[in-house]
């Protein structure tokens, strides 16, 4: 499975920025997409994840009440939606694939089987 992001970029405190992964190749049934960013010297923190082609979702606690996590089975993308941006948010994001349920693992980095190249973002 490829996974490709797309919309990261720089805003100021209070901003928003909306962040893309359009995952290709051999994808069937329902799957877990998540996002991760990285913390510095510790492993990638797990953001949001969703099971695709249903309404579940997940949320780390550092982003709850502003980033949401959506879906489009159809297209086999996943976005979030980051509202109220802080510098704290500052680094580099990255989706992930996981081919089965996000279940009680969805924040952990070695659950997902592909990675995305990664999308910077900035909020200063």
């Amino acid at each position: 499975v490829q996974l490709v992001e797309s919309g990261g970029g720089s805003v100021q405190p209070g901003g928003s920025l909306r962040l893309s992964c359009v995952a290709s190749g051999d994808i069937f049934g329902r799957y877990c997409m998540g996002w991760f960013r990285q913390v510095p010297d510790r492993e990638r923190e797990g953001v949001a994840a969703t099971y695709v082609g249903s309404k579940l979702a997940y949320y780390g606690d550092s982003v709850k009440g502003r980033f949401t996590i959506s879906q489009d089975n159809a297209e086999k993308t996943v976005s979030l939606q980051m509202n109220r941006l802080q510098p704290e948010d500052t680094t580099m994001y990255y989706c992930a694939y996981h081919g089965g349920g996000c279940g009680s693992l969805w924040g952990s980095d070695g659950y997902f089987e592909s990675w995305g190249q990664g999308t910077q973002v900035t909020v200063s």
